[in-house]
Formats: C-alpha cells, sequence, structure tokens
C-alpha cells in the first residue's frame, strides 16, 4: 500500500519499507528515493520533483500512518469531492474545463461531510438531478499553490447513477466549457488530455 501526491501530474508516493517496489525504484535513475524523514526533506521534495529528469519522488518509512501525518502537516489541507456518473446505458459523464477532461468536484463546505459535497457538486456542474450515491472509489491528493501558501488537496471520490433522460448543462461560471456521455471503452481518447489523478480514478474502474 502507498500514497500518491501528485505535484504537477508527477507523483510523490508514501510507502513503507517493506515495499516489494522498492527494489525497482533503487535502480531507476528517474526516480529519486528517500527515506529520510525531516523537515528539510519536504522542502528538497517539492523542489526535486519539479526537475525534468525525475520522474516520480519516493519516500518510504517504516509506518506509513506516521510519514502521512508529518507530510501533511507542512500544507494548507483542503478536501473536496467528486464523483464519476454512470447512466443507465452504462455511460460515463465527463467535463472539460480549464484545457483538460476532468471530472465534476469541488471544496466542500463548512460542515458538509464529503458525499454531501460529491452530491452537490456534481449536480451544480453538470446540471444533473436525482443524483444516486453509490460506492466511494478512493481518495486522491495533489499539491498546488496559491497565494504563497502550499496547499495539499485531498479530494474524496464516489461512484453515482442516475436514471432515465435528464438533461446536462455545464456551469460556465466555474470554466467548464461541455459536459458530455462517453462509453466506458472511449475513456482512452480522452484520458491523455486528463489530470494523472483522474486517470488514477478512472483506472480504478476500467479494471
Amino acid at each position: 500500500m502507498h500514497i500518491t501526491i501528485y505535484v504537477d501530474d508527477k507523483p510523490i508516493l508514501l510507502t513503507g519499507k517493506n515495499d516489494h517496489n522498492l527494489d525497482l525504484w533503487k535502480h531507476d535513475s528517474s526516480v529519486l528515493l528517500m527515506d529520510e524523514i525531516s523537515h528539510g526533506m519536504v522542502h528538497t521534495v517539492l523542489h526535486e520533483i519539479k526537475k525534468h529528469e525525475i520522474s516520480k519522488v519516493v519516500i518510504a518509512a517504516d509506518d506509513l500512518t506516521r510519514l502521512k501525518a508529518f507530510f501533511f502537516q507542512h500544507f494548507t489541507l483542503i478536501q473536496a469531492a467528486g464523483g464519476l456518473v454512470e447512466n443507465e446505458q452504462g455511460e460515463w459523464l465527463i467535463i472539460f474545463r480549464r484545457g483538460k477532461w476532468d471530472l465534476p468536484k469541488g471544496k466542500m463546505d463548512e460542515a458538509e461531510t464529503p458525499e454531501e459535497t460529491a452530491i452537490r457538486e456534481v449536480m451544480e456542474e453538470t446540471g444533473l438531478q436525482n443524483v444516486i450515491l453509490s460506492n466511494h472509489i478512493l481518495d486522491t491528493y495533489h499539491i498546488y499553490t496559491e497565494y504563497g501558501k502550499q496547499i495539499l488537496k485531498e479530494t474524496f471520490w464516489y461512484k453515482m447513477k442516475v436514471s432515465g433522460e435528464q438533461s446536462i448543462k455545464p456551469q460556465t461560471e466555474e470554466d467548464i466549457e461541455q459536459v458530455k456521455w462517453i462509453k466506458a471503452s472511449e475513456w482512452n481518447l480522452y484520458e491523455n488530455e486528463s489530470y494523472a489523478s483522474i486517470r488514477e480514478v478512472m483506472g480504478l474502474l476500467s479494471k
């Protein structure tokens, strides 16, 4: 088990020292492998991940739970939620926003649960009604800078369903240009123009 955190679509992996992939990564010159857990380590990771020759950074520790807590404390945490909606024909709903194919999602309001946020954001961003929550898919993480602060966004993803004929409409004030249904088998036509975290969500559902 490991935790993946994206920085500009490059992954930082937090993992345990018993991860069977460690031996492979040790022999990959594009992977920066670290086992020093310190405050300076976080700064180094964010600097090194931006280098062209680095494909990923892997941080290994004996206790993954403690490593996650230590790493996360260096950022301002923002939580969001969203979902992948499936209709009765087995089609998936995707959106096009800021040059990328994406899934509807948004920040959690105060006192809102992730499930409530996911349903609200999906309806607001796509125009769908009567969205039924299904199962939790996974949580994704990514780091970005906003107003001089290092932000770590945790997004909770859910599978959802809708029935009947429903109209869809992009929420243009959220920079959404398109909302469309696609066959699950067509996702490969869009994935190269999506975010790594979205590809992770879709990859789990495609298995």
